[in-house]
C-alpha cells in the first residue's frame, strides 16, 4: 500500500480519504478546518500539522480544493508543497479549475522534475462515498497509468483525456452538457405537469422514446419520481447549484478563450446563476426545475 497525502477534506475529499485509508494506504491528512480532519482521524489516517508536512516523504499526494487560486496559492511558491517534494511524488490535482492554472503548476512541477496530472472528478458527493467517482485526467500517460494505484480505489471509472489541463476541459464540457440537459428534462416535464400528465408516466415514455437522457434515466428533477435521488429528499445532498455555476463560469472562460459558440451552454449559466439569486445555491442542481413552476 502506498504512503499518501490528501490536502482539502471537503464534501468530497473527506469521503475519498476515507475511502483511501479503507484500501488500506497509509494516509496522511490537513485542511483548514479541524474538525474536518477530526472526522477523517477517526477512520484510521493521519493528521498533519501543515498542508506541507501532509506532502512530505509520500508516494501521491492528492489536493482537492476549491478554485485555481488556492491550487496556485497552494503549490507554487517558495513555500508552495512544490518546494517540499520530489521525483518520487506523483501530485494529483483532483480540484476543479481552469486549465490554465493546471498547466501552469504543471510547468513548474515539470521544471522541478515532479510528477504532475490534473484529475478532477465526476459522480458528486454520492460518488465519492462510494468509491464511484469518475476521475478525468490530463498529464503523461506514465504518470497517469501510476496514480490508478491510489484513484481506483476511489473511482470506478478512470479517463487519460490528454495531456495536462485536458482532464480540466473535458469536465466542464461534460458538466455543461449535463446543465443543458437537466434544465431542458425539467422544462420538459413541468410542461407535461402543467398539462395533466403524471410525471412518472412521461418520464416512462421518454425514456423509450428519442427524448431519453441521464437526467431522466438516473436523476429525475421531479419530487417522487424517483427513490434515492436528491429530488426526493427536497433536493438535499447531490451537487448544489452553486458548484454547477462555478463550473459553467469555467466553461464560459474557456469558451472565450478559443473563441467557442456555447449559446445553450450561456443560457444555463443565466439560468443557474437567477436559480441561486433565488436562494437555491446550496440546493442539488435538480432544483432548477423549480424555475419553470408556477409560483402561488
Amino acid at each position: 500500500m502506498a504512503k499518501v497525502g490528501f490536502i482539502g477534506l471537503g464534501n468530497m475529499g473527506g469521503p475519498m480519504a476515507i475511502n483511501l485509508v479503507k484500501a488500506g494506504h497509509q494516509v496522511e491528512v490537513f485542511d483548514l478546518s479541524d474538525s474536518a480532519m477530526a472526522s477523517i482521524v477517526e477512520h484510521g489516517a493521519v493528521q498533519a500539522a501543515s498542508a506541507n508536512a501532509a506532502a512530505t516523504g509520500k508516494q501521491f499526494v492528492i489536493t482537492m480544493l476549491p478554485a485555481g487560486k488556492h491550487v496556485a496559492g497552494l503549490y507554487l511558491g517558495e513555500q508552495g508543497l512544490l518546494s517540499v517534494v520530489d521525483h518520487n511524488t506523483l501530485m494529483i490535482d483532483s480540484s476543479t479549475i481552469d486549465a490554465a492554472t493546471a498547466r501552469l503548476v504543471a510547468q513548474d512541477a515539470q521544471d522541478r522534475g515532479i510528477p504532475f496530472i490534473d484529475a478532477p472528478v465526476s459522480g458528486g458527493v454520492g460518488g465519492a462515498v462510494a468509491g464511484t467517482l469518475s476521475f478525468i485526467c490530463g498529464g503523461e500517460v506514465d504518470h497517469f497509468d501510476h496514480a490508478k494505484v491510489v484513484l481506483n480505489d476511489m473511482g470506478k471509472n478512470i479517463f487519460h483525456a490528454g495531456g495536462v489541463g485536458a482532464g480540466q476541459v473535458a469536465k466542464i464540457c461534460n458538466n455543461m452538457m449535463l446543465s443543458i440537459l437537466m434544465a431542458g428534462t425539467s422544462e420538459a416535464l413541468q410542461m407535461g405537469i402543467d398539462n395533466g400528465l403524471d410525471p412518472k408516466v412521461l418520464s416512462d415514455i421518454m425514456l423509450k422514446s428519442s427524448g431519453k437522457n441521464w437526467c431522466l434515466e438516473l436523476y429525475n428533477p421531479v419530487p417522487g419520481v424517483m427513490d434515492n435521488v436528491p429530488s426526493s429528499n427536497d433536493y438535499q445532498g447531490g451537487f448544489m447549484v452553486d458548484l454547477m455555476l462555478k463550473d459553467l463560469g469555467l466553461a464560459s472562460e474557456a469558451a472565450q478563450l478559443s473563441k467557442s459558440s456555447t449559446p445553450l451552454g450561456t443560457l444555463a449559466r443565466s439560468l443557474f446563476a437567477l436559480h441561486s439569486r433565488s436562494g437555491a445555491g446550496d440546493q442539488d442542481f435538480s432544483s432548477i426545475i423549480k424555475m419553470y413552476q408556477a409560483k402561488d
